[in-house]
């Protein structure tokens, strides 16, 4: 009866691969979305600049200033392709538009009066 058992094979033990370690490349403080919420980092400077005269545009006298700054804005994320912001600066260019037409259209109104 001892016979009936097979017999084990003889096969090399598999020897595990070495792991090749690549470096990891470098994390920017920028590339957290988390982060970018809290702090405007990795932004372009103009895309802060557009949203916030974009926010004030409602007071019509930096409208044309968020206008330039979210075009620049758009300019400059085109340019570097590893800052972030194109949202503010759409809304730079849309606040902006909107409270330029405002502005126009009280000028207008001043010089029809007068």
């Amino acid at each position: 009866m001892e016979h009936d058992l097979p017999e084990p094979s003889r096969k090399p033990p598999i020897r595990p691969a070495t792991p090749r370690w690549e470096p990891m490349p470098e994390a920017r403080l920028g590339d957290d979305a988390g982060m970018r919420m809290l702090i405007p980092v990795g932004r372009s400077l103009w895309a802060i600049a557009a949203g916030y005269l974009g926010l004030f545009s409602v007071l019509c006298l930096p409208a044309p200033l968020a206008l330039l700054a979210g075009i620049m804005a758009i300019y400059d994320i085109k340019a570097h392709p590893d800052r972030h912001g194109m949202g503010r600066a759409i809304f730079g260019i849309v606040m902006g538009a909107i409270g330029t037409l405002g502005l126009g259209f009280a000028l207008i109104g001043l010089l029809a009066k007068s």
